[in-house]
């Protein structure tokens, strides 16, 4: 029997937000004490990735010890150094000898046109988030690497909505997955089981969302320079006893949960990226996990849109809906 749990429930794993509201961005960590196995997969055609290459099954590294999810466009890359100082503070990371070496991978979405496009996630802001990591003190909505993230920008930022950053998980016996994940789209977001628009390309004068896909499919205009303001980055955390191979794996089929959700998905104005993280605590199905996988992320997606709260001149789902 499948049972809803908090993202934060899930063994092994500390969380925390940082961010700054009126820059319009921040981070989103995870950590793990112990090390976690990781995999990846990425979609999008503009990726702003960090350590990347560990996780491919050739690399010799087999967990990590963080994940930094941050906004900033490649800017925001200078962040993960924050969580690598906390972590060598406190002793975890591979022994050198002489100190302690922790692994962070990172991805960052571009928000740079929300807020102030010369402020961005930093050492400073990603230790913080490592700190409220350290009493597992997340929030889903506009905080984290979602506090500047917003959807529905075929039309550039004048008919998009905010969105935010969201997190979903359940339990299924002993074994444990969920999804975080801060949506940013170039495309609308649906309900992915009545296909229903929750957020995106929005006319505010007809109070009606103008479909990002039949508007792109709608013209035989070629683009040379689309609007890059986009990427969704999430991440698969579960307790499933899988090495960073199988995770790989986990995070291609969960990918689906972004195309049930996000359309259109995986442009090239997109970076869209998930990774999967887990403590390899119980032994699991990787058929089952990476179908499950697929739903927690759609689940999430729902989540970050229905949190958003309207900022910077965008309108968020709450609103909307009065």
């Amino acid at each position: 029997m499948i049972k809803e749990i908090k993202i934060t429930d899930i063994e092994g794993f500390q969380i925390g937000n940082a961010q700054n509201e009126k820059a319009g961005t921040g981070c989103t960590v995870v950590l793990c004490k112990e090390g976690m196995a990781a995999g990846l997969d990425v979609r999008g055609g503009g990726p702003a990735s960090r350590e990347s290459e560990l996780l491919k099954p050739a690399a010799t590294a087999q967990e990590i010890h963080g994940l930094l999810l941050s906004g900033g466009s490649a800017f925001g890359l200078d962040a993960a150094g924050g969580v690598m100082k906390y972590l060598e503070e406190h002793g975890i990371g591979f022994d050198v000898g002489v100190t302690r070496v922790p692994l962070v991978c990172q991805s960052c979405l571009f928000d740079l046109t929300v807020g102030n496009p010369l402020i961005r996630p930093d050492s400073v802001m990603a230790y913080k988030a490592c700190e409220e990591a350290q009493k597992n003190h997340f929030k889903n909505g506009n905080f984290g690497a979602g506090t500047g993230a917003t959807v529905g920008k075929l039309n550039g930022m004048d008919n998009c909505m905010k969105s935010g950053i969201g997190s979903y998980a359940v339990q299924v016996g002993e074994f444990q997955m969920g999804a975080i994940v801060a949506v940013n789209a170039l495309g609308d977001i649906l309900d992915y089981k009545s296909g229903e628009i929750l957020a995106g390309l929005y006319d505010e004068e007809s109070q009606n969302f103008l479909d990002s896909e039949s508007k792109m499919l709608g013209t035989d205009q070629v683009f040379e320079n689309r609007f890059v303001g986009n990427t969704t980055i999430g991440a698969i955390l579960t307790n499933g006893d899988f090495d960073k191979a199988r995770l790989g794996k986990i995070a291609a089929m969960a990918h689906n949960g972004y195309a049930r959700s996000i359309r259109p998905v995986h442009t090239s104005a997109d970076g869209d990226s998930i990774y999967a993280l887990s403590t390899r605590k119980v032994v699991a199905d990787e058929d089952m996990a990476g179908t499950l996988g697929a739903k927690v992320m759609s689940e999430a997606i729902m989540v970050a849109v229905k949190s958003a709260e309207s900022a910077y001149g965008y309108r968020g789902y709450k609103e909307k809906e009065k």
